[in-house]
């Protein structure tokens, strides 16, 4: 009698905490500088958000340590709903293994809300390059090496590329750059003939034909670009890797809570608009349940210590 009693007193308090919340404004916390897809992503959803809760959502920028500043910021915030984290594939499962340490635990530090989105990454060409398709890439870098740029060492463009070199014996040789703008520019400026990169960055380049795209790394074609081929489809199977980004709250955060936010910025995604903001930055909306995220986040990680482990990337 007296268990079901405090089972019940437990229940109304957490109903009465979801009903409660938010009375103050919610943060989300942003671990990159502003630009880009992860903080794009996160302005796009705190507007509507903040009208749906009736508070106030404020973006803030923690850049740092590729993500690792920020993202521990949030894991020692208080659990209570009013700080999320703009999770982001590179701050989450590919830092735990290029770091000797983080300041987080990505498993046991954060609550998954939900996946906002997927930004597709292209392999592009610049038109000098002797290969206009993949293959004809491939088997020219099984003569010679050829250097492809990135955002930088440890990142999803960079393990793309270390996956495609794994798979196939090519010869292509890692240039980092302190982000995929730079990257680009160089590759437009024929100082290196290959980039991986966020199809955002470098679909003006492909549509006006001042760049070659080669191939996406995804499981489909992106429709942003839907003539560029996967790379599966281009003769290279087994090479499923892009950039992902969704909310998180710190662990323990009550459950109501979660479901609330969940709820509320599931039908955000699901609006015409939010799917017309995240087209125009090369990205797809998913909007997944709290569980499925998590699952997702958990099977991400052996994926990317396979390929790191065999690519020697370390933190710059």
């Amino acid at each position: 009698m007296m268990r079901g009693i405090i089972f019940a007193v437990a229940l109304a308090a957490l109903t009465a905490h979801a009903q409660e919340f938010p009375a103050r404004p919610v943060r989300i916390i942003v671990p990159f500088a502003p630009g880009g897809v992860a903080d794009n992503s996160a302005r796009v959803v705190a507007e509507p958000l903040g009208q749906r809760l009736g508070q106030q959502v404020v973006v803030e920028n923690r850049p740092g340590a590729s993500g690792n500043i920020g993202t521990q910021q949030v894991a020692q915030s208080p659990a209570d709903g009013y700080t999320l984290l703009l999770g982001f594939d590179g701050t989450m499962v590919i830092n735990p293994h290029v770091f000797p340490k983080t300041g987080f635990d990505t498993l046991k530090d954060f609550a998954p809300v939900t996946k906002l989105g997927d930004a597709t990454l292209i392999l592009v060409a610049h038109p000098s390059l002797p290969a206009k398709t993949l293959q004809e890439m491939l088997q020219l870098a099984k003569t010679k090496p050829l250097p492809y740029g990135t955002s930088g060492t440890g990142g999803t463009p960079h393990l793309a590329g270390e996956m495609l070199k794994q798979r196939t014996g090519a010869q292509l040789e890692h240039v980092p750059y302190k982000g995929g703008g730079p990257a680009v520019i160089d590759v437009l400026g024929g100082q290196i003939p290959l980039v991986f990169t966020a199809i955002a960055s470098a679909q003006q380049y492909v549509r006006g034909g001042r760049l070659i795209g080669l191939g996406v790394p995804g499981a489909k074609r992106s429709a942003a670009l839907p003539d560029v081929p996967t790379l599966q489809e281009a003769g290279v199977p087994n090479v499923a890797i892009g950039t992902w980004f969704g909310l998180l709250a710190p662990n323990s955060a009550p459950k109501p809570v979660v479901a609330r936010l969940h709820a509320e910025v599931v039908k955000i995604i699901q609006s015409p608009e939010f799917r017309k903001q995240m087209a125009d930055i090369g990205a797809e909306p998913v909007g997944n349940k709290p569980e499925e995220f998590a699952a997702f986040i958990k099977a991400e990680i052996p994926k990317y210590e396979k390929v790191i482990r065999a690519s020697g990337a370390k933190a710059d």
